[in-house]
């Protein structure tokens, strides 16, 4: 569906449940407050899941619209949820139940929900929400102001490939509503923990090159962040930190996993598609950022996610 289709479905349902995804990042966290906010102003009765996976620094924007544990939806819609992989444990309880509505920007998204609104074109799914609530005339500065964490942390505050002139369209009318974007754009983007400094620090006298200097590899193992004292929030985005570095092309950031098995981002600026790469390894995500997990240790997943980009480089 378009989001014009989106937004008169939504307007015709009550009770209404919305998911966040594992590791729930700006975009997921923006969407679900801004959704709720909107369906909320529209006099719909609207929650979001609760997400044991959130970190204080997105905490404070569902805070308001947290369901309570006896909540029995009658219409559930996901967010920026691309697998049926990346549903919460309590998520999954409402997938087995069926999702009414999937809303998602993901070309690998699975076409898990009964009516979908997916647009691989746009940057966020923050724009989509964006989209659907004026449809409403309900872009309050309440709304706004998620949905511009949703956007501006998806595209790394405007700096990754996938932004458009339509996503600057999107902030900019956000930004009318009269939030204090200068004060978001410092906490997202311009703050970071001295443990985080810490974190980078040790991840750039270990990083390891490829080919020529273009592919760098991000070991973070358990052990590192125990040592350093650093949190989840400490960690957030770090995939987004090798690729900052001069001549690299493609950025692999490899977590070790409690309970066994690595988490991988790989972020692509140079033509290689991020998403097939890991694809041959189970997940998905965009062209140019994508991310999966492995079973094994950190070294098994440097040699599988080194042999992936070996097999879409020779594939073409």
């Amino acid at each position: 569906m378009n989001t014009a289709e989106t937004a008169a479905l939504l307007a015709a349902q009550d009770n209404i449940l919305i998911i966040t995804h594992r590791r729930p990042d700006g975009d997921t966290t923006g969407c679900a407050a801004g959704l709720c906010a909107a369906l909320r102003r529209l006099g719909k009765q609207a929650w979001v899941l609760p997400n044991p996976d959130i970190t204080e620094l997105f905490a404070p924007y569902l805070e308001p619209y947290l369901a309570p544990a006896e909540v029995r939806p009658a219409f559930v819609v996901t967010v920026d949820v691309a697998a049926r992989s990346l549903f919460t444990p309590q998520g999954e309880l409402w997938l087995a139940r069926g999702i009414d509505l999937a809303i998602d920007h993901h070309p690998s998204y699975e076409g898990f929900g009964r009516e979908s609104c997916v647009d691989p074109g746009r940057a966020a799914c923050g724009e989509l929400i964006y989209d659907i609530a004026r449809q409403w005339g309900l872009v309050t500065p309440e709304t706004a102001l998620p949905l511009y964490v949703a956007v501006s942390t998806d595209t790394g505050c405007f700096q990754y490939g996938n932004t458009t002139p339509a996503t600057h369209r999107t902030a900019a009318a956000l930004m009318e509503t009269g939030i204090d974007y200068t004060a978001l754009n410092k906490k997202h983007f311009r703050t970071k923990s001295f443990k985080r400094l810490a974190l980078e620090g040790r991840l750039t006298a270990d990083m390891e090159f490829y080919d020529g200097g273009t592919v760098a590899i991000a070991a973070v193992p358990l052990s590192m962040a125990a040592e350093l004292g650093a949190s989840a929030q400490d960690m957030e985005d770090i995939a987004a930190f090798p690729g900052q570095i001069e001549g690299v092309e493609t950025a692999i950031t490899i977590k070790e996993r409690e309970g066994g098995g690595c988490k991988l981002s790989v972020r692509t600026t140079g033509g290689l598609n991020a998403s097939r790469v890991c694809a041959l390894l189970g997940g998905g995500g965009h062209a140019a950022a994508a991310g999966c997990s492995t079973s094994g240790t950190l070294s098994e997943a440097r040699v599988a996610v080194l042999e992936a980009i070996r097999t879409v480089q020779r594939d073409g």
